[in-house]
């Protein structure tokens, strides 16, 4: 394994977890491209306010500040679907195309708890201008192929829907700190903690029957949506199981569905969701490796109507839940040229050819200590006698750099 660890900076490096990183995002990025998605950017610094007068999205203080030479306070880009909205809806009041896009951008949060500074690679896809079941459908098979590509292991896909639970609260009519210990206790799945809150509670005996009946609307969608349609559910909550039914049927059609498990009690904490939202989980991982869902009123905020629907992964949650002997590998090198000063030229002009050919090359004068060289498939030994390749045990000699050529072509095509 290639470490360099440079004190002074406390940095470490690790070159073969570097390479296999950037083939992994190569591989994120191909998979989106095949949907249709084109690759946008955002800025790394967003304005202070753009987040500020958004609650219910990204933390106020886990957001990193700066401030610039006029006064205006910054933040280093907490999230990305936020600023994408609003250049999109800067630019269309509505849409009368679809529009897909795909992002692999870094996102900065400081958590509160343990003030410790996270940068973290987000990859992620929004699609705006369709609100269709077919679409959600597509984002979460994007998100399953990708999965799939990168030989992740025994992972789920949660499905739920932000308007199921918005409109039982709705009802219910919580204080906002009572919202929020409500939704901890069904995010934690504490059916006592659930029951001691409702007891507290002037609320119709039905809504308290949908309440404690959340921690066990888990598991097999249709079973799920048979046991839930049994509940005394409002015609919104009914809509939304019926919405939720029309997402796994096209789900069905992808061929994926056995990946599937519905989640109705499942609440993002991005409250600009508004419909359809879901979570990826991974055996070997504790957090979602993978989030997303519809936020058909966020470009509202920026007076713009525009139905939207995406997800995220986080890269190296992603990475942890793959088995380390599937990450892509170094390629070893493959020709080491060694010449003496007398013949520099020739082997310098060599290895400029044969990179140009696409091979990997080094270059040493040949009265290197060989402990400082790498090992290499290819040895190239050149001096003004002779001039051999070597390969493996087999010694052989050439004159020309075309016949050199010609030889490592040959053990190409035996390979």
């Amino acid at each position: 394994m290639y470490l360099y660890h440079n004190i002074e900076n406390n940095l470490v490096i690790n070159v073969e977890q570097i390479f296999a990183r950037q083939q992994i995002i190569q591989k994120i990025k191909q998979r989106f491209t095949t949907f249709g998605y084109s690759e946008i950017v955002t800025s790394s610094f967003e304005h202070y306010d753009l987040y500020a007068k958004m609650n219910g999205t990204v933390n106020h203080q886990e957001m990193i500040k700066t401030i610039d030479n006029t006064g205006e306070v910054l933040v280093l880009r907490p999230d990305v679907t936020i600023p994408i909205t609003q250049q999109i809806a800067l630019n269309n009041k509505e849409l009368h195309e679809d529009l897909r896009y795909f992002y692999v951008l870094n996102v900065f949060r400081q958590t509160q708890e343990t003030k410790d500074f996270r940068e973290s690679t987000q990859a992620g896809v929004e699609y705006f201008g369709n609100p269709s079941p077919e679409a959600d459908a597509e984002i979460i098979a994007l998100a399953i192929q990708l999965l799939e590509d990168l030989q992740v292991n025994n992972y789920k896909v949660e499905l739920g829907h932000a308007g199921f639970f918005k409109q039982l609260v709705t009802d219910m009519q919580l204080e906002k700190q009572d919202l929020a210990e409500l939704k901890k206790y069904i995010q934690a799945k504490n059916i006592t903690e659930i029951e001691q809150f409702l007891t507290c509670q002037a609320v119709d005996s039905g809504i308290k029957e949908i309440v404690r009946s959340l921690p066990f609307l888990y598991g097999n969608p249709l079973d799920v949506i048979t046991k839930a349609k049994e509940l005394p559910l409002n015609k919104e909550m009914k809509d939304t199981l019926d919405n939720i039914y029309s997402i796994f049927k096209f789900l069905e059609a992808y061929g994926v569905a056995e990946h599937i498990v519905v989640d109705l009690s499942l609440i993002n904490h991005m409250d600009y969701y508004s419909d359809m939202i879901f979570q990826g989980f991974v055996e070997k991982v504790g957090k979602p490796i993978l989030m997303g869902g519809r936020y058909n009123t966020l470009a509202h905020q920026f007076g713009s109507n525009l139905p939207a629907i995406g997800f995220a992964c986080d890269v190296d949650f992603l990475i942890a839940g793959i088995e380390s002997n599937t990450l892509p590998q170094m390629n070893p090198i493959d020709i080491t040229i060694l010449f003496e000063n007398v013949t520099d030229k020739e082997g310098l002009q060599l290895a400029k050819l044969l990179r140009g050919k696409q091979y990997n090359v080094l270059t040493y004068v040949d009265s290197t200590k060989a402990s400082r060289i790498p090992n290499s498939r290819f040895t190239v030994k050149l001096n003004k006698d002779s001039k051999i390749l070597i390969a493996g045990d087999e010694t052989i000699p050439f004159k020309t750099h075309n016949e050199i050529i010609e030889l490592l072509q040959q053990v190409r095509e035996r390979e």
